[in-house]
């Protein structure tokens, strides 16, 4: 076996590509097609740029809230991803 086929670092490198254009996808999809919708159902309008001002410290609430969003939505296609790809290797008991 060869070092490349012990340590899986092709498919590392392969795994890493596709996850930053993944994000990028689901990012696209997040702010162009989910966030209109959620903004037509809030009456507050732009609420991305929504601040929460405490004392001098200013939270940005509305990007933190679109991050969540984004974390959610690439964490349910990874886990889909890994439960179908689980599923069509069935580990054979002796």
């Amino acid at each position: 076996m060869s070092f490349l086929e012990e340590y899986g670092i092709i498919g590392v490198a392969i795994a890493f590509v596709i996850g930053l254009a993944v994000k990028d996808l689901v990012s696209a999809v997040v702010d162009d097609v989910i966030m209109p919708m959620i903004e037509v159902v809030l009456p507050a309008g732009e609420w991305q740029t929504a601040v929460l001002v405490i004392g001098t410290v200013k939270l940005q609430i509305g990007h933190l809230i679109s991050s969540i969003i984004d974390f959610v939505i690439i964490a349910l296609l990874i886990f889909a991803f890994v439960k179908y790809a689980l599923k069509q290797k069935k580990v054979k008991k002796i």
